[in-house]
């Protein structure tokens, strides 16, 4: 996997918007709080050209990206929010371009699917982190969350605790892929499906009920994913109180016939804080220590 270069104070990144629309206010704080770090942050031409449920055309989000990753002057690529619709323009991005302008590509939940194909297609380590509008707006934004971002400046190793029990115990050590659990389900049998054996899998999700989890749990073992796997990992799920028994029942249930480590409980995803994790690294977790652990995500 290629790492894109680390941040360094001044740096201009890319913000853009390759599914929903932000709300532009949100957006603009969310602008400032990058720029509190030292960033220096640059808008994508059609951010705000909303069409219906998505932030522009596909082409004109295609073509955002693109020219994040053509601009020499662009140090990273982060995502405004998610939504919908990565999906629709996987199919329409240049992945051998992104290959040859390796860079810092840097968003969660239906940017999921967006993080996936870039690692599957451009063999670019991304990053699953909060976003613009969505988590650095004056309502959502956390200290720890912005303190997140300084994994991007620095090569050293990042190490994630938890204090909720180990589902399994044990150690595993491999890749770590992954993101929101619904799009992971929506990857299957397309040309961008995750690829799990031997990995560490890191899953996340937002106001499913139990059944939900459930059934998309069942689709993912039923195509294989949990066959080979190395541990998983269990961000923020993000239930509502009522849901939480039945969806612990389930997993005590799920978990028994595997043998992998089972960690949870890590402010990963729809959460605050959300903390940013490098995807395509190397990472070990342990349930003794109740953590995992990566290599940097940047050179």
């Amino acid at each position: 996997m290629i790492k894109p270069n680390h941040l360094c104070a001044g740096d201009r990144v890319g913000i853009v918007a390759p599914a929903g629309p932000p709300n532009p206010r949100e957006l603009q704080e969310g602008v400032k709080a990058l720029q509190s770090i030292g960033l220096v942050p640059v808008i994508g031409s059609h951010v705000f050209h909303k069409k219906s449920y998505l932030a522009a055309e596909d082409w004109e989000r295609v073509d955002d990206l693109h020219q994040m990753f053509l601009n020499p002057s662009i140090r990273a690529v982060f995502c405004a929010r998610g939504g919908y619709g990565t999906a629709r323009i996987a199919e329409g991005l240049d992945y051998r371009l992104i290959h040859r302008h390796p860079k810092i590509v840097w968003g969660y939940s239906d940017i999921t699917f967006l993080l996936n194909a870039i690692m599957k297609y451009s063999e670019l380590v991304t990053f699953h982190g909060p976003m613009i509008a969505s988590d650095l707006n004056q309502q959502s934004n956390h200290k720890s969350t912005m303190n997140s971002f300084r994994q991007l400046f620095s090569s050293e190793p990042l190490t994630f605790i938890t204090s909720a029990p180990p589902l399994r115990r044990g150690v595993g050590e491999g890749m770590l892929v992954g993101g929101n659990l619904t799009l992971l389900a929506d990857s299957l049998g397309t040309p961008f499906e995750i690829d799990t054996c031997g990995k560490i899998l890191l899953i996340e999700e937002v106001d499913e009920p139990a059944y939900r989890i459930d059934a998309l749990f069942n689709h993912l073992q039923q195509a294989g994913k949990f066959r080979g796997l190395r541990g998983l990992i269990l961000g923020n799920l993000n239930v509502e109180d009522e849901q939480r028994p039945m969806i612990d029942h389930f997993f005590f249930d799920f978990f028994k016939r595997y043998n992998f480590p089972v960690l949870q409980g890590f402010s990963i995803g729809h959460c605050r804080p959300n903390l940013g994790v490098p995807l395509g690294t190397i990472a070990f977790m342990d349930s003794h220590q109740n953590c995992f652990k990566t290599e940097s995500g940047v050179l």
